[in-house]
């Protein structure tokens, strides 16, 4: 008979980044507290302060986790099956609106989130936060470019149109805390699937091809 065995549970740090992702993208940074990060997590303040130093230092902490578990999803979504660069590039986007759904708290990103709200007074957490936007960008960055090169699109960088995909998505979260929900989130990602197919599209239609 094999023998079973039982996975650890969650450390403390686990459950506490955890407990961040989840609250602060409710609450924001600011109006969420220690002890509800400890009762969230199940933790003492003792345990808190054994891992983390300050809630800013759980902050940045959890932009990185938020950022490695976000990597891990987007590694393995489909839309990086497809052989044509255009097609994942458009997956991607698709990808993303289909994400937004559920409460706006559930969808919504760790990252822009609390940089809207802390960029001037905690540039430890802007760092953190803008490094997780910038590498989820600079992954799309490959994709966008190889697509540049087959459809001749040369009247910008790969790099600006990662961000700006992410510049979007971030405006899509706003909007969608503004309405109380996706709807018009979606509708901005969608707008910005048009945009891509628009820009790829005139390199390849508009008269004869660009050698």
């Amino acid at each position: 008979m094999p023998t079973l065995t039982r996975e650890k549970p969650p450390s403390a740090r686990a459950r506490l980044l955890q407990a961040a992702l989840t609250i602060i993208r409710a609450k924001g940074y600011s109006a969420t507290s220690i002890d509800d990060l400890c009762t969230a997590a199940g933790v003492t303040k003792g345990a808190f302060f054994h891992h983390f130093p300050t809630k800013e230092a759980l902050a940045v902490a959890a932009a990185d986790h938020w950022s490695e578990i976000t990597g891990r999803m987007f590694a393995a979504a489909p839309y990086h099956t497809h052989a044509d660069p255009l097609a994942r590039v458009l997956g991607y986007i698709d990808f993303r609106a289909s994400l937004l759904a559920g409460p706006v708290e559930g969808f919504t990103c760790l990252a822009g989130t609390m940089v809207q709200e802390v960029f001037a007074e905690h540039p430890p957490i802007r760092e953190a936060c803008d490094t997780a936007i910038t590498t989820h960008a600079e992954n799309l960055e490959a994709d966008i470019a190889e697509a540049m090169a087959a459809h001749h699109v040369t009247n910008t960088t790969a790099r600006s149109l990662a961000l700006h995909t992410q510049a979007v998505v971030q405006g899509a979260f706003i909007l969608a805390k503004a309405r109380g929900g996706p709807d018009l989130a979606r509708e901005t990602v969608t707008h910005l699937r048009r945009y891509f197919e628009l820009l790829f599209q005139s390199n390849t239609t508009q008269g004869e091809p660009k050698p």
